[in-house]
């Protein structure tokens, strides 16, 4: 932790505020968010929240000048890092120069010092170089390389890998350097969309820490719960058609945005009913000796004329797993001695036994890398082991998520949703599909999209249908919560928690696997531990 707070003692860093003025967008006739004002306040840790498609990415887009507001303005301070998804535009940048690219004006100043250096020095070129010595200077440029070690390595990215190029380490740590590239340079704003994604337990940790010790302005869309409840102090929401401010965690919002919705629904009723009433003296006496008494009521109707109440939104999926009528075996999985490896030879799963039995909720976790997903695929059919055995208990069916949607659906086919589903199971009448597709919120003729045209939560979303449709005892589960909004995460735990079959699942969303499994598969260091008990009781155990 002290070299966390190292990063920003180094210097001061005067920290300033982003504030929208006016900002409205709009996607043809839809309206995404319209003339919000709003500021975000230096020391403050903001989380952008709102279902997929409510306009979180495009809001941060506008804050950073990369896509334009339909009206209205942003300030920001001078120097924002923001996490950047392109990571073929570094494809050939050695590790540690894309980190330091973070910070523009001190990687400029490194790039025409060199420059310089190569050529015949004259006045002008020494005069030069001078500016160029105090810009580094004041950017830290001598401490530079150390510091964007400190973040890498914080980061999971090895110090033999800091300075080979991007497309020679594994994608998922390819992103963490992008993270850490967002992270570097004393930023006085952070913008962070989806920071979570591609990042073990551990570095989640690890970077809860980092952004605890922060100091500036923190803008982060993630659909991590856990992770939104240990970083924020307040709460950005998207919803009816703006943004609104929330102090507190996600979870504390949760209960303010619906006690005070629901507040104004009854108070709307009250005025209904008040309205009415009124109403129908008026009818009385309006034509009466009653005159101004009947005016006064008019008064009153006008007054009391009920807040209109713009739609939210918000939608959950309804999902539920019902197993066939006969149960598996006691026994489900039975593996003996399992070892399997890749290219290289070094095994990812070496000499591996354990078993599951019926009504096993497990949660598989460990570093990125170490086999979990290897070790799924086993157990779900789809890769073959080098050596060992996988037994299957009595009536066995098994359901499985890949992590790689491709693997199950093909993205280039000219199929719909509705078509892809009805092939899943034969005979199944066309309102069964429909009734999925509803529940999944493929609604109208959403159901008929080509499957090809599907966004990541749409597509993670018709898997999900797939495994309803199929009625399976057993439920394999590589991180199914990838591409999911915060409302169909928190309905995929619920149908989980109450899933009569067994699950294995894997995943990095902690709030999930602490609400839907009992039992720890934990990839260690020293190899592959199955803990009797959930999540936080393993880490209790582990730490301890």
């Amino acid at each position: 932790m002290v070299e966390l707070h190292l990063i920003f003692e180094k210097k001061h860093v005067e920290f300033t505020m982003i504030t929208l003025l006016n900002v409205s967008k709009k996607l043809g006739a839809r309206v995404l968010f319209e003339n919000v004002t709003i500021t975000f306040n230096r020391g403050n840790r903001y989380g952008l929240t709102g279902p997929n498609g409510a306009g979180k990415s495009t809001l941060l887009k506008i804050v950073m000048g990369i896509e334009e507001a339909t009206s209205g303005s942003v300030s920001l301070p001078k120097k924002v890092g923001y996490l950047k998804q392109n990571i073929e535009d570094f494809h050939h940048k050695n590790v540690i120069d894309v980190v330091m690219m973070g910070n523009l004006r001190l990687w400029n100043a490194f790039a025409e010092r060199d420059q310089l250096y190569e050529q015949e020095m004259t006045d002008e070129i020494g005069i030069r170089l001078g500016e160029l010595e105090e810009v580094i200077s004041e950017e830290d440029g001598y401490s530079a390389e150390s510091d964007a070690e400190i973040l890498l390595i914080g980061m999971g990215i090895p110090a033999e890998w800091h300075h080979q190029p991007m497309h020679t380490i594994p994608t998922d740590r390819q992103f963490r350097v992008m993270l850490c590239q967002a992270l570097f340079g004393h930023p006085q704003a952070l913008i962070l969309d989806e920071p979570t994604n591609h990042l073990d337990l551990e570095s989640i940790g690890w970077l809860e820490e980092f952004l605890h010790a922060y100091e500036g302005t923190l803008i982060v869309v993630s659909h991590d719960r856990h992770f939104l409840n240990a970083v924020t102090t307040h709460i950005a929401d998207i919803d009816y058609e703006t943004l609104i401010i929330y102090p507190g965690n996600y979870d504390e919002m949760l209960v303010t945005k619906t006690s005070v919705r629901e507040r104004t629904e009854e108070e709307n009723k009250s005025k209904e009913k008040k309205v009415a009433q009124l109403k129908e003296f008026v009818a009385r006496f309006g034509a009466g000796t009653r005159a101004s008494q009947v005016q006064s009521r008019v008064r009153e109707i006008e007054r009391l004329q009920p807040q209109e109440l713009k739609k939210s939104n918000i939608q959950r999926p309804y999902i539920r797993f019902y197993p066939p009528e006969k149960p598996s075996g006691q026994i489900v999985f039975k593996t003996d001695h399992l070892s399997k490896s890749y290219q290289g030879g070094h095994p990812v799963i070496d000499n591996f036994s354990f078993e599951v039995n019926r009504g096993d909720k497990v949660a598989v976790i460990g570093n990125n890398g170490k086999g979990k997903t290897t070790l799924l695929k086993m157990l779900a059919g789809v890769l073959a082991q080098d050596l060992g055995k996988i037994e299957l208990g009595h009536q066995v069916q098994i359901g499985y998520f890949p992590q790689n949607h491709q693997e199950v659906i093909d993205k280039k086919s000219s199929q719909t949703a509705f078509e892809w589903l009805k092939s899943k199971k034969a005979g199944v009448y066309d309102q069964d599909i429909r009734s999925i597709l509803g529940k999944m919120l493929f609604s109208g003729e959403d159901a008929f999209k080509p499957i090809s045209h599907l966004s990541g939560g749409e597509t993670a979303r018709l898997l999900i249908g797939s495994l309803m449709l199929g009625n399976y005892n057993v439920l394999i589960l590589d991180e199914p919560n990838n591409h999911l909004d915060l409302e169909a995460v928190s309905a995929l735990a619920w149908a989980l928690e109450d899933f009569k079959g067994t699950v294995l699942l894997a995943s990095h969303d902690r709030d999930l696997i602490q609400k839907s499994t009992q039992k720890t598969l934990a990839f260690e260091e020293k190899g592959i531990r199955l803990f009797d008990g959930p999540l936080n009781e393993y880490f209790t155990a582990h730490r301890s």
